[in-house]
């Protein structure tokens, strides 16, 4: 199984790193292309990959095909794959809002599948909504699942509305988190902690709050009550983030990238 990654961006790179590092492939059998000469010069001191700068070179002997490259490149790409391909490939795209009917219309290809990865997949926690056009088979897809799982783990959902759906949930969702921390941050400077002190205070409350909720089957409402007592302080935060309406305005940000994610691909 030849795999060929093309664009080596922060997600096709992490990609290659997943995949490079599972027994699934040989380091002579991963290949990536990119047309950024510092990339090329860069990557091709790693002995984990085979490096190219021409299409012709390495896309045409691929069996799956990661594209990597923001969805505003896709069209001037496409031109140049077209060529270059054959039926019995697949393509896995990583680009937001690209319907899989686009690409099989501007590639003509049968074999596609659809991906929403999220940026945690650099340090092998992301998690990856995938789904497929009729013509790729189950042994097929079980093969593509097993490259999204080298960076993490993955869910295999049945329409490409799922796709969008989960651009406002794990796609973007890693950056709503980063907002809170980052807001939590700040509360704990302006109330005299240091800059390390409060680091340590949010970085272990959040990863102490996601073990005890992944070591127990407990919901986070169950949890919340669990804490926060009548007429306490944690009550006291969370009436004002009521009062707020905290909850509905995440829902609305959620909403609004999910309904983002749709425009992209009428777009």
């Amino acid at each position: 199984m030849k795999v060929l990654v093309i664009g080596a961006g922060n997600m096709g790179l992490t990609y290659s790193e997943g995949m490079a590092a599972s027994p699934l492939l040989s380091k002579h059998k991963l290949r990536i292309f990119d047309t950024d000469p510092k990339k090329i010069e860069s990557l091709s001191k790693d002995l984990r990959f085979n490096v190219y700068d021409n299409l012709e070179d390495c896309l045409p002997q691929a069996d799956i095909v990661f594209i990597a490259v923001k969805p505003y490149h896709s069209d001037g790409l496409f031109n140049k794959m077209k060529s270059l391909i054959n039926d019995s490939q697949i393509f896995v795209s990583l680009m937001a809002g690209v319907t899989i009917e686009s690409i099989q219309d501007k590639l003509q290809v049968k074999k596609v599948v659809r991906t929403m990865p999220n940026l945690p997949a650099q340090v092998g926690k992301g998690v990856t909504s995938y789904t497929e056009s009729n013509a790729v088979s189950k042994v097929e897809l079980i093969m593509v699942r097993n490259l999204l799982d080298t960076t993490g783990t993955s869910i295999h959902v049945k329409t490409e509305n799922f796709i969008d759906a989960s651009t406002g949930i794990s796609g973007s969702g890693p950056a709503y988190v980063f907002y809170f921390m980052q807001s939590m941050l700040e509360a704990a400077q302006k109330m005299g902690f240091s800059d390390y002190d409060s680091k340590v205070l949010v970085t272990s409350t959040f990863e102490g709050a996601i073990e005890l909720f992944n070591q127990n089957n407990i919901s986070p409402k169950s949890w919340i009550d669990k804490v926060a007592s009548k007429g306490g302080t944690t009550q006291a935060a969370i009436d004002s983030m009521d009062d707020n309406n905290v909850k509905q305005l995440i829902q609305d940000a959620a909403y609004a990238a999910f309904d983002r994610a749709i425009e992209l691909g009428k777009e």
